[in-house]
């Protein structure tokens, strides 16, 4: 018997895992095909080389939307090729031997395990890297007016009792307009420097230019004038002008580190940040979740035969990706808790799968 069960979960993982696979290359190559009819013209528009649009674009639009939409191809994985198994009666034999549901579901579970490391290690890790050359080519040769080329109204704290404030600033010059920096001590304004521009030059060296500074000490007031001046600043462009995407070019830990050092300068514009770090932890779980749900749907022979199991699985597919959207959309406009927001289709659909596991044959 236990022979006889060790052949059944490899049975299992072989087809969960190739038909896994199977999903992702005709899902993508679709995908593909849809996406370069759609951006020919701005390749050619745009003189885009064929190299750039082979190795640049595509070889990592692949990756990352084939991890973006990693449990949709699990959910449809599973409900095909378990209707198969229930429509050819393999399921009705297995079951009748003793092995029960929950035994059933045991290579399932090791094969999620499985798509779950790798989509963490790489949505993690590998991933951002190549989203960088990716989102470079889009804004170079796709559409150049998702850039970010700057900001306005921008304040924030730089260092203990030390706020910063830029009116705007332009990216291509690296220069902001209109600056002001009050220093703190306790709730007492020491000093506020204000300047027509300050111009970043690297490794946290900025020049001020046409500036004045007030001093102040009780009562009395010093004002202090110039032309230029340089100082060093602990902060860079990128710290505050924030693009879309800015979030998927960070591994996990820059991520996380970058968070933590924009909740302590103050910024309140990291929801993004924070909702693309929880996600790509909730989506290592949903691989389980949408496991259970997809083979307890599947396991029992309908009338419908696959095609009902496969239309039920795309819906609730369709159903999880929109919760995604509408929840990520609350906390970033309506003030939801990210991580609310991120493990909120988990609660929800671990609601389901309990549900259906219960219902599932045994």
């Amino acid at each position: 018997m236990n022979k006889y069960i060790k052949r059944l979960d490899w049975y299992i993982i072989k087809k969960f895992l190739g038909t896994y696979v199977f999903m992702i290359v005709l899902i993508i190559s679709i995908a593909v095909v849809f996406d370069i009819n759609e951006k020919i013209d701005k390749f050619m528009t745009n003189n885009a080389t064929l190299e750039g649009i082979v190795f640049d674009y595509y070889l990592n639009f692949i990756p990352y939307y084939t991890n973006l939409f990693s449990p949709l191809f699990v959910f449809l994985a599973v409900i095909y090729f378990t209707s198969k198994m229930a429509n050819n009666s393999e399921i009705i034999a297995i079951l009748s031997t003793g092995i029960s549901f929950k035994r059933f579901l045991k290579p399932y579970m090791i094969s999620a395990f499985i798509i779950a490391v790798f989509t963490f290690v790489f949505g993690g890790y590998v991933i951002p890297e190549a989203n960088a050359t990716r989102i470079e080519f889009e804004h170079t040769f796709v559409d150049p007016r998702k850039k970010k080329t700057g900001d306005r109204d921008i304040q924030f704290k730089v260092g203990p009792g030390t706020i910063v404030y830029f009116g705007n600033f332009d990216m291509a010059s690296s220069t902001g307009y209109y600056f002001s920096m009050d220093h703190f001590d306790s709730l007492n304004l020491n000093s506020r420097l204000t300047a027509q521009s300050i111009k970043y030059d690297s490794a946290y060296n900025w020049t001020i230019r046409n500036y004045q500074v007030r001093e102040f000490d009780g009562l009395v007031e010093t004002i202090t004038t110039g032309s230029s001046i340089d100082t060093v600043l602990q902060i860079v462009p990128n710290d505050f002008i924030i693009a879309a995407s800015d979030q998927q070019m960070m591994t996990s830990p820059d991520l996380r580190n970058y968070i933590k050092s924009q909740k302590e300068r103050g910024m309140g514009n990291i929801q993004p940040f924070q909702i693309e770090y929880h996600s790509r932890i909730a989506m290592v779980f949903s691989a389980f979740i949408l496991t259970i749900i997809g083979a307890s749907i599947s396991a029992k022979k309908v009338k419908g035969g696959m095609g009902l199991n496969i239309g039920i699985g795309l819906a609730l597919s369709m159903a999880y990706i929109l919760f995604m959207t509408v929840s990520s959309t609350f906390a970033i406009k309506g003030g939801m808790s990210p991580f609310i927001a991120a493990w909120i289709p988990n609660i929800f659909f671990s609601g389901i799968a309990f549900y259906l596991y219960k219902r599932a044959p045994n």
